[in-house]
């Protein structure tokens, strides 16, 4: 009998727990999905996207991706279009069936202004149409970082809470492109000299913590995860890139890319590229991720309308 009313008081009590459980309300979601899947040391995976459409921006919200970078540097300065694509960017479906704001297609923005120009009427005209990021290319030094950061970021009141990503502080990332990494040591795409010197830029973001990502096609998707790579852009608009010239051998293609599911055989052999012309004076650096904040004032309390953008 004392076994029977040990044995029901513990049903009763585990049945409470599930109870007081499920009456929990589980966390909120940051808005900035990107950041959830670095914290979460889970590979992220995206396009850049050069149609800067609406309807184009309306497909990639749907696309499966985990973010999407809209490329001006290469492609016309036009905001109003950029404005046009990030609108189309809002899925309401979406946000109807997971009941909160967060997009599962991040919107990064690469924007034309190199690191070193410290253009930042560009970043501040990008950052308020509001995508959740911005790419600066060709950043040279700390000081050019950092600027960039600045432009960034709205002045915050004293006392407000101010988190930053990890790592250096308000660069969420670093990403690293092997074409023009090879123009500046001054040899072909596939020569040795780049993978040696994308080894020394990985061991900066392991012992650093900022996240580094690439472009790369999707047979080398497996070997730049094992390398460290944490976010990595493989392939446009017209969808992933199935295999580009970075390797000396290349493999098939990786079952760890989301885009592989549809895609056609790889050719093991490319044409040998030609020699590129001589290097600039200026050698090409990594781009940086900047999460974005918006740039809109604080609020009385000292908090952004938009921290939410990057809450890190």
């Amino acid at each position: 009998m004392h076994t029977r009313s040990l044995l029901a008081s513990l049903l009763i009590a585990l049945a409470a727990f599930a109870a007081s459980a499920q009456d929990k309300p589980a966390a909120a979601p940051r808005l900035n999905r990107f950041i959830e899947l670095m914290e979460a040391k889970k590979p992220a995976f995206g396009v850049f996207s050069s149609i800067v459409s609406t309807r184009n921006g309306a497909a990639m919200a749907a696309s499966g991706l985990d973010f999407v970078i809209v490329d001006l540097e290469h492609t016309p300065f036009d905001l109003s279009k950029l404005e046009g694509y990030l609108l189309g960017m809002v899925n309401k479906a979406e946000i109807l069936k997971k009941g909160n704001l967060q997009p599962s297609v991040v919107p990064f923005v690469r924007v034309p202004a190199a690191g070193r120009e410290q253009l930042q009427f560009v970043i501040k005209q990008v950052l308020d149409l509001g995508p959740m990021g911005i790419v600066v290319p060709h950043v040279d030094t700390a000081k050019d970082a950092l600027a960039m950061v600045q432009a960034s970021r709205y002045p915050q009141l004293q006392g407000a809470p101010d988190r930053e990503p990890i790592g250096k502080p308000g660069v969420g990332g670093m990403f690293l492109g092997p074409s023009d990494l090879a123009f500046s040591l001054g040899v072909p795409l596939g020569d040795p000299a780049v993978e040696t010197a994308i080894e020394k830029v990985l061991a900066v973001s392991k012992r650093t913590g900022v996240p580094l990502g690439t472009l790369c096609g999707t047979n080398e998707v497996e070997k730049r995860l094992a390398q460290g790579f944490r976010f990595l852009a493989v392939g446009g608009d017209s969808g992933p890139s199935p295999t580009r010239s970075t390797l000396a051998t290349p493999t098939a293609p990786s079952a760890t890319c989301p885009l592989n599911k549809s895609l056609s055989p790889v050719a093991t052999s490319l044409p040998p590229l030609p020699s590129p012309p001589p290097p600039p004076a200026i050698s090409a650096q990594p781009s940086i991720v900047i999460c974005a904040r918006s740039t809109l004032p604080p609020d009385d309390a000292g908090h952004h309308y938009g921290q939410d953008f990057d809450h890190s």
